[in-house]
């Protein structure tokens, strides 16, 4: 969008540089003059010319970043409180926002009376996009068989509580039932993958091929881009706490 927007402020630019020049009385009166000039003077024309659109075009970052994104301006919001969750980053009307600043929507919901406590041990399965950037996969499911990201299936295992998976898809599973289907947005900042643990041996869920894990630290490591991602969870099963340090499968 960045560039997109800075293509279009330099086609506005450069057909109208003196506009968006500032100029002082005496840089105008030149202007003036040099416009009325004979042949003699056309040097000196092009040079001003030159020094005008040189100066129309170093606006041209401060511009794009104050000019909003199509999505911000749809969504007329105002509200910048959340400053992890800033508002110039693409929106998703179709998804619930949390007063915390992450998102999200229930594709099928899930059955039963059990629920998701601390100490309670989450079964998902999941997939993973640079939602912010392109929509990148970072960990996909379904591919072609010997693709990057081919694998062997093995389910992601977290003890709500512990601090071991991201925190904002931790809060995405406490009020999913087992079989529900649900996906996730979260913004960058405290709810996302720390920037100190780049391998993800601390903070999961972790890319299961090299791929998916480049492909999610170059978004995570590029503050140019928005790093907002998207996890689509599945709850296969909550194992519950049985009191004596392990748990009772679902």
């Amino acid at each position: 969008r960045t560039a997109a927007t800075s293509a279009t402020l330099t086609c506005i630019l450069l057909s109208g540089a003196a506009a968006f020049a500032p100029q002082s009385p005496i840089t105008a009166s030149r202007a003036n003059l040099s416009l009325s000039a004979t042949k003699n003077n056309d040097d000196t024309t092009q040079e001003n010319r030159r020094q005008i659109i040189q100066r129309a075009l170093s606006t041209i970052p401060l511009l794009a970043l104050s000019n909003p994104s199509p999505s911000h301006a749809a969504s007329g919001a105002t509200n910048m409180s959340n400053q992890y969750a800033p508002e110039f980053v693409q929106q998703y009307e179709d998804f619930i926002r949390t007063d915390e600043g992450w998102q999200y929507k229930d594709v099928k919901l899930g059955q039963g009376d059990v629920s998701l406590e601390n100490g309670d041990r989450a079964v998902f399965d999941w997939s993973g996009y640079t939602i912010g950037y392109f929509g990148r996969p970072f960990e996909a499911k379904g591919g072609p068989t010997g693709g990057a990201f081919d694998k062997d299936v093995d389910y992601f295992r977290t003890v709500i509580g512990s601090g071991t998976v991201v925190p904002g898809l931790e809060k995405g599973l406490m009020s999913m039932k087992p079989g529900g289907v649900r996906q996730v947005i979260v913004p960058y900042g405290p709810l996302t993958y720390p920037p100190n643990d780049l391998e993800h041996a601390k903070i999961g869920p972790k890319p299961t091929t090299f791929s998916g894990q480049r492909a999610l630290n170059f978004v995570l490591e590029n503050p140019r881009v928005d790093r907002t991602l998207l996890f689509n969870v599945k709850l296969v099963r909550i194992d519950k706490a049985n009191g004596k340090g392990g748990f009772t499968r679902g």
